[in-house]
């Protein structure tokens, strides 16, 4: 398993732990650091996904609610919510360091892992249409 995809792991536990414990993001980095121990390489990218979803949270979450049409984010299990989290995030925020694709499919490896027998399926579709809305919106820059 790549260390990019060890690292969204780590941050989707985080995320997880701090919607569960209500946690801010230093002390849920913390509290993960303090229990479960990680080379630091990983630990940096995860550190870094998670604070840049933290600050960007509100965007985020609009994005995904407006992809996923009938789904508000609230209402969306927790584990696939914070997948596509981390997937918008890197799709939106990565000034091109991830490309699009590689997210999805990132996402949809981490939802076949750690979601439910739909979450695959549900994951990729939301992303698709988040991929399909940003190329929209580009477009209509541009002219």
């Amino acid at each position: 398993m790549g260390e990019r995809r060890q690292s969204r792991e780590l941050a989707l536990k985080v995320l997880y732990q701090m919607e569960h414990g209500q946690a801010d993001v230093d002390a849920a980095l913390k509290l993960f650091m303090d229990n479960f121990k990680a080379p630091e390489r990983l630990l940096a990218y995860a550190r870094h996904l998670v604070k840049g979803i933290d600050q960007h949270r509100p965007e985020i979450d609009a994005l995904i609610e407006a992809a996923s049409r009938r789904w508000k984010v609230s209402r969306m299990p927790r584990v696939d919510r914070n997948i596509l989290r981390v997937a918008a995030f890197e799709m939106i925020f990565s000034q091109g360091q991830v490309p699009p694709k590689v997210a999805i499919n990132e996402a949809v490896e981490l939802a076949k892992r750690y979601g439910g027998e739909e979450s695959p399926g549900f994951i990729n579709g939301v992303l698709d249409s988040l991929l399909a809305a940003q190329k929209d919106r580009l477009t209509e820059g541009q002219s």
